[in-house]
């Protein structure tokens, strides 16, 4: 006959192990290698790099050519794209330059597959052990998700850019593959910051308020207009400030209408980035106001993440986009974000309680 502490010992086996210190601790790592990824990624496209692999093979494009042919062959793919046959060219680069090229774009994928993996096989291990609190697997598999559009965002970027009459990737397809990191990595940090919190015994997720909502949209705006002033080069528009081109207020090329010149022009939307980015500013020193007496850390964090950037914005134009301080710039962009969902979560605690 089983005993008191046979039947208790029972039920413990049974019943679920719910470690929300243990998810929080994975979904923090996640977050870093996807911080890793989005520095990688601007490495790729400073270095011209994205479109050295033409063909998408998700499980074994992750091996890089291994002999001399398929070297050959992978260069023979490259000289078919218009980057190669419009700006490169037989004197622009040979199959040496062509492997430092290809390097990155195959690091940069690869960092994908192991984000992927980094992710998907804890989140098994996780919802087999019954460790997932409840709510959580429906935002869990969301992450996983957005994680997988990256990866088709991110072919269908370099697949804009194949035409024999492109030499560049879509800025439309880079800034929907650039903000798609940015909203996976917000994503990662806030679930995070959720999961420690029900680990003191909140069980309340955070909300977002309207303050950081309407942070939120600008701070997107901004980052879109990045994306775009990264993906058509507008960044050598001008190396002087706060002048463009000897003046303050740029040529712009209005003959296509406003809509192309807004979607479209180089010296315009590097304007106005370098000058909403200011407007963004301001916004994020409301937040961190609001957010000091709730928790200071959060709200110091917010103020050297915005004040770095603006610093290496400048120096980035200045240098003529010398590639360490272009991917800089984006990478303390991605820790602007990360900063961003640490105070918007602080402050959707704080109006909870």
């Amino acid at each position: 006959m089983a005993t008191n502490a046979d039947m208790m010992m029972g039920e413990d086996k049974a019943t679920p192990r719910i470690r929300p210190l243990a998810l929080a601790n994975w979904l923090f790592g996640v977050a870093l290698l996807v911080l890793v990824m989005i520095a990688v990624g601007g490495i790729t496209r400073l270095t011209e790099s994205g479109l050295s692999i033409t063909e998408w093979k998700p499980v074994t494009g992750a091996i890089p050519p291994l002999t001399e042919a398929q070297w050959e062959a992978e260069f023979a793919l490259y000289q078919t794209t218009g980057e190669y046959q419009l700006e490169s060219g037989p004197a622009g680069i040979d199959l040496q330059s062509f492997k430092f090229i290809y390097f990155w774009e195959w690091f940069h994928r690869l960092l994908g597959r192991i984000i992927g993996l980094a992710f998907a096989l804890p989140l098994a291990w996780f919802w087999v052990k019954q460790a997932i609190p409840q709510g959580y697997k429906p935002r869990l598999l969301a992450l996983l998700a957005l994680g997988g559009l990256q990866g088709a965002f991110g072919w269908f970027m370099v697949r804009s850019g194949l035409n024999t009459e492109m030499t560049d990737v879509s800025h439309f397809w880079l800034s929907i593959h650039l903000l798609t990191a940015f909203v996976t990595l917000g994503g990662l940090v806030w679930t995070a910051l959720d999961l420690r919190q029900l680990a003191t015994g909140n069980t309340k997720p955070a909300r977002l308020t309207g303050l950081a909502a309407g942070v939120l949209g600008i701070l997107f705006l901004q980052m879109l207009l990045g994306a775009w002033v990264a993906g058509l080069n507008a960044g050598h528009a001008a190396n002087s400030w706060p002048n463009m081109t000897g003046g303050f207020w740029p040529d712009v090329d209005w003959s296509k209408g406003a809509l192309w010149a807004f979607t479209h022009d180089p010296f315009l939307l590097h304007f106005i980035h370098r000058w909403w980015a200011f407007v963004a500013v301001g916004a994020l020193i409301v937040l961190a106001a609001h957010v000091k007496p709730l928790l200071r850390p959060a709200s110091v964090s917010l103020h050297m993440a915005y004040g770095v950037q603006i610093l290496l914005g400048i120096a980035t134009v200045v240098s003529g986009v010398a590639l360490w301080l272009a991917v800089a710039h984006q990478f303390v962009g991605a820790l602007l974000v990360a900063s961003f969902a640490w105070c918007a979560h602080v402050a959707g605690r704080a109006r909870q309680g």
